[in-house]
């Protein structure tokens, strides 16, 4: 079985200059990653996982290694390879403590194995209400993920409806990736739910262009109401998907 050690030494040898600059572009400190691909990452992960996929237990417990080394890349392979039903509140809290500095895995590696376990109800709304911008963001982004693949049936309607609220009234007094992640909730409630169609394309109307500092790269913060309308255009609105997962 490999060890965190042994494929830390797999992903240096996979890295890339040109990688590593386009992740400190997003914000991430350069000794905190070896410039892997996400088309090298997922590889890997198939090659690691194949042979342990009769001892998923073995397989969580690298994960839970991987991602504890504080690499970046390791940390990213940690999420593809976990189980997010395996997952409990303890380590779910650990991951996102640990994504501090990391906007690429607060926001997609800790709400895709969050989403996928039974404590992703708690834990979305639990960090929402941190007043650390990378617990919260990972808290809209969990929930955002939940309206994603879970049937509106399921859905406590009238607590979104107080999140899209909350987000009306503090989008202007949050900083960076939290209001980023705010944003793409409006946007999902929008785009997935829909009852509650006509008051997250309200809300969207409201909040209008949301700005935040992009750092030095090509991302834009998306429009809510003009990404919405483009999901009604197109027919997917209110069409689930089975994962959150990229």
């Amino acid at each position: 079985m490999p060890t965190a050690q042994s494929v830390l030494d797999e992903l240096k040898s996979l890295g890339s200059e040109t990688y590593r600059k386009t992740y400190a572009r997003h914000g991430i400190p350069l000794d905190r990653t070896f410039g892997v691909s996400n088309a090298d990452l997922k590889t890997l992960a198939k090659s690691i996982a194949k042979p342990l996929k009769k001892s998923p237990g073995e397989l969580q417990a690298l994960a839970l290694d991987l991602y504890d080394t504080g690499n970046l890349d390791a940390m990213d392979l940690a999420g593809i390879l976990a189980d997010g039903r395996l997952m409990s509140r303890r380590e779910l809290q650990r991951w996102a403590e640990n994504s501090h500095g990391m906007s690429m895995i607060a926001e997609h590696t800790v709400p895709w194995v969050a989403v996928e376990g039974p404590h992703a109800h708690h834990m979305a709304t639990e960090w929402i209400t941190s007043k650390r911008d990378f617990i919260a963001s990972s808290g809209w982004r969990t929930y955002a993920g939940m309206l994603v693949v879970t049937p509106d049936d399921a859905l406590d309607l009238a607590e979104i409806e107080r999140l899209l609220a909350l987000v009306e009234k503090k989008i202007l007094t949050v900083e960076g990736r939290h209001r980023y992640t705010m944003n793409g909730f409006v946007i999902s409630v929008g785009s997935y739910v829909t009852p509650l169609l006509p008051l997250a394309k309200a809300t969207a109307a409201r909040i209008g262009q949301v700005s935040v500092d992009m750092g030095e790269t090509a991302c834009e913060v998306p429009l809510a109401s003009a990404y919405i309308a483009k999901m009604e255009a197109s027919g997917k609105q209110g069409q689930k998907r089975e994962t959150i997962r990229c």
